[in-house]
């Protein structure tokens, strides 16, 4: 980890005031005076602030009901992010682990820990994703079938790895996936005829939308939900 954004971690600075610290000749590392913003700090490295030792807090694992219109991104100039939904101080800490696109809402989750991020995103964890999945028409036996084989999308060598669908209503269904292809679930309906009209995460592996939380709204996940990842 950089030393800026370790001793902004560390103390609540902004990245800006942390870099003014170091240039000023007010942070030491492993004894020695550091003015390099971008020293890199490894596990067991001593971090002095004006004499005082620099710790992390224990990392940090949310949960995010993504509203639409925001964006799955760290910044973006002209559109709102799903960290702007956060505090200052918790943004800065954390990445999404698992996008979603701007206009579906739901399930998102952020952390500090890198290695817990790749297990929740990476193909060969097989780590399921329900989709609630409003239909432009109701979705067909045959439609059906192919989702739950898996199917070849427009562009791609490989064919789908078999879906899980639950009918909740004539036009509405859960599908459970577990890769993240680009729009995936827009383009699996596509790929048999129908049309998403709206998309929304409902759970991750054993991780589910916390029915409290209002869109823009975001809790911790209990000890039991970082486990089951």
């Amino acid at each position: 980890m950089r030393l800026d954004q370790y001793l902004a971690n560390g103390t609540g600075l902004s990245r800006k005031d942390a870099k003014r610290a170091i240039t000023g000749k007010r942070v030491q590392v492993n004894g020695q005076l550091c003015r390099s913003t971008s020293a890199n700090i490894n596990t067991g490295d001593s971090v002095l602030l004006d004499g005082e030792p620099v710790t992390l807090p224990g990392e940090l694992y949310l949960m995010l009901h993504k509203p639409a219109g925001v964006i799955s991104a760290t910044t973006d100039s002209s559109q709102p992010t799903a960290l702007d939904l956060l505090p200052p101080e918790l943004a800065r800490q954390v990445h999404i682990a698992g996008r979603l696109d701007k206009d579906t809402t739901g399930l998102l989750l952020l952390t500090s820990d890198g290695q817990w991020s790749h297990r929740v995103t990476s193909p060969r964890r097989d780590c399921p994703k329900t989709y609630r999945v409003q239909l432009a028409e109701p979705l067909t036996a045959e439609a059906r079938q192919a989702l739950e084989q898996g199917i070849q999308l427009n562009g791609e060598d490989t064919a789908t790895r078999p879906a899980q669908v639950v009918a909740c209503s004539e036009q509405e269904i859960e599908l459970t996936i577990s890769e993240g292809r680009y729009h995936q679930v827009k383009r699996m309906l596509a790929a048999v005829g129908n049309h998403v009209t709206t998309l929304h995460r409902q759970r991750i592996g054993a991780i589910e939308l916390d029915a409290g939380l209002a869109p823009g709204q975001f809790r911790e996940l209990t000890r039991s939900e970082i486990d089951s990842v």
